[in-house]
């Protein structure tokens, strides 16, 4: 099960928020970190349009601006270690899986974006790593192609996401999460658009081992994630949310197993006891039983198999019922 914090490009170039964003998530129970490895001129034109929910800068000049060097990308890495998580990136192009190999990226996540981008795909399944493969803008035939692209992959993870920012409800795609597992047989995930931690919970609780969702100090913050990002508070409360979802689902209850609740049936449950007093050799009726706590006797279950029973002795009345009472 992994719960991973993508800062993606939300630190702005700026590696020592990009660091300290890397502390944060760890903090905020985050088990891995993931960023966007860009290099301009390896995969955009410079005319290239940009997202509609963001229209601060020219795509080339941001991808540009907030770029890391070799060093940087190593650091980064390195900070990750420091703070217990792992480190993650998304590579947009082949160079840039170049890049993170000379990194030491243990897996790539293949973004929305790039998977109709088969030579790339094709790239990172020569490294034989783990592939998280995120599917928020491609319908099953195309998904299908990226799959076989990666059929080399062993370990390999898809995710269902949905390419809204903000994701309405109505778009999450919850059915997709089963589908996906029957459809490829491979562990299934869910990349987190919406707001708030509702579909996260749900998608978890339905089979999702990988949860994925943007994370920022401040939504104010400037560049195209943040404003649809999850702040630290709301990200800790998510991850305590989901680690209980997975504890729950990895250990199945057996519930013709009752050894956890000897003692609270003894406390709660219900005893076949004397309505009244009873002689010695009384046919027990109905009307001579009541049903009272403790349930250490004869269970009020088996009510029917005291009636037309005689006692063994005189009874006084409230008197908890055992098989050396009746005849």
């Amino acid at each position: 099960m992994q719960l991973i914090a993508e800062i993606g490009s939300v630190h702005d170039g700026s590696f020592g928020n990009a660091c300290r964003l890397v502390e944060a998530a760890a903090a905020c129970g985050a088990d891995t970190v993931k960023f966007q490895t860009h290099i301009a001129e390896a995969e955009t034109l410079p005319d290239a349009p940009n997202p509609s929910y963001f229209d601060g800068e020219p795509r080339f000049d941001y991808f540009r601006r907030t770029a890391f060097s070799p060093d940087q990308w190593r650091a980064l890495k390195a900070a990750c270690g420091k703070a217990g998580v792992t480190f993650l990136s998304s590579p947009f192009s082949l160079e840039a899986v170049d890049l993170l190999e000379t990194v030491g990226v243990g897996a790539y996540k293949i973004p929305s974006g790039e998977v109709s981008n088969i030579p790339l795909l094709e790239h990172v399944a020569q490294t034989g790593k783990p592939v998280l493969l995120s599917s928020g803008m491609s319908d099953w035939t195309e998904l299908d192609r990226a799959v076989e692209a990666l059929g080399d992959v062993a370990d390999l993870t898809i995710l269902q996401c949905t390419s809204m920012y903000p994701c309405p409800p109505e778009h999450v795609g919850l059915n997709v999460v089963a589908e996906m597992q029957t459809r490829y047989d491979r562990p299934v995930g869910f990349s987190d658009h919406t707001n708030g931690t509702a579909a996260a919970f749900a998608a978890a609780a339905l089979g999702a081992a990988v949860v994925e969702k943007h994370f920022t100090f401040s939504r104010r913050m400037y560049g195209s994630d943040a404003a649809n990002a999850m702040e630290p508070d709301e990200f800790r409360s998510m991850a305590d949310g989901l680690h209980a979802i997975w504890t729950m689902r990895s250990h199945p209850v057996d519930k013709d197993d009752l050894s956890p609740f000897r003692e609270m049936k003894r406390v709660f449950e219900k005893s076949v006891v004397t309505a009244r007093a009873v002689d010695a050799g009384q046919v027990l009726q109905y009307a001579d039983l009541a049903f009272m706590k403790p349930g250490d006797g004869i269970s009020a279950a088996d009510y029917r198999d005291v009636i037309g029973r005689r006692a063994s002795r005189p009874l006084p009345a409230h008197h908890r019922l055992t098989e050396q009472d009746l005849t």
